[in-house]
């Protein structure tokens, strides 16, 4: 398998895969973000879920599906590697390891589709940006967050000035910092005891799949 990665730098807002067009590769981040996004025919648009180096982009490829109705779109930059669709399906049709934490992958990533969708649907904007900032900080390994609202806003679904008022509510309770293009999570315990019960089930999710031994 070795021989068919290439390491590749993500930069942000490069688009991995655009919906309907077919996919050449699969990308493994090892630093930085990459969100699955529904673009509406109006133009909005939320993000399905986000990749951080626990995840693959492009996994569904493996179905022999040659395109997707998403993008996949770097929002915090990184670096990775990324190798060509048939190559990743060749490998997978070998079994063993790879092919065992696909599977788990997909289950993983199912639960947090599903979760995400309830979430967006029943909560409130507080809930889901706390939510979603301790995602993103999980799978950064850091506090430090190089995000501006306009991005967050676009993900959430929301409108920016719904980031701004519950942003504002957070920098006042001391639980983040917020300067241009830059949020820094400063009270971790008070942020996870404002977000829903999306963010443990998630999370207790994303533990699994990590600590999980694949042979």
């Amino acid at each position: 398998m070795l021989p068919h990665l290439e390491t590749v730098s993500l930069v942000v807002r490069e688009i991995l895969h655009v919906p309907g067009e077919p996919v050449e590769y699969v990308y493994f981040p090892n630093q930085g973000i990459v969100s699955l996004v529904s673009i509406l025919e109006n133009g909005s648009t939320i993000e399905l879920s986000l990749v951080g180096q626990e995840g693959i982009v492009g996994i569904q490829a493996f179905l022999g599906n040659s395109t997707l109705p998403y993008q996949a779109i770097v929002q915090i930059a990184g670096d990775g590697v990324r190798m060509p669709v048939a190559h990743f399906q060749a490998e997978y049709s070998r079994r063993g390891a790879l092919q065992n934490l696909l599977l788990h992958y997909i289950r993983f990533l199912l639960i947090k589709i599903a979760q995400g969708t309830a979430c967006n649907g029943a909560h409130t904007i507080e809930e889901r940006l706390a939510r979603w900032l301790l995602e993103v900080s999980d799978r950064l390994h850091s506090d430090d967050l190089p995000l501006t609202q306009d991005v967050i806003a676009q993900m959430l679904g929301i409108r920016r000035a719904g980031v701004t008022v519950a942003a504002g509510v957070f920098q006042q309770a001391g639980m983040i910092r917020y300067r241009r293009g830059e949020i820094t999570i400063l009270n971790r315990e008070n942020l996870e005891s404002t977000t829903c019960e999306c963010y443990q089930i998630i999370k207790t999710e994303l533990d699994r799949l990590l600590h999980t031994e694949y042979i």
